[in-house]
């Protein structure tokens, strides 16, 4: 996997996947049978660890998609 992410994108995600999980644990510690603060705590690791390998599949995706689109339009 090639880092398909900024450095300045990467340190955001990784800064509000940290938020995100740090708030979610502490909603979670009060409310264990709320199953949506769990959600929000595995949301916020996925953003986190985007965050840490500098590869998003979303934005490999449109990259991806964008490319092929043009060569079935062109040909």
């Amino acid at each position: 996997m090639k880092p398909n992410i900024s450095l300045i994108n990467a340190v955001f995600r990784i800064a509000c996947g940290l938020t995100i999980m740090s708030a979610a644990s502490a909603k979670f510690t009060k409310k264990p049978w709320c199953r949506m603060h769990l959600f929000y705590i595995f949301m916020g690791a996925m953003k986190a660890g985007s965050g840490i390998l500098r590869f998003c599949p979303v934005t490999y995706m449109f990259q991806h998609s964008d490319s092929g689109n043009n060569e079935h339009q062109n040909g």
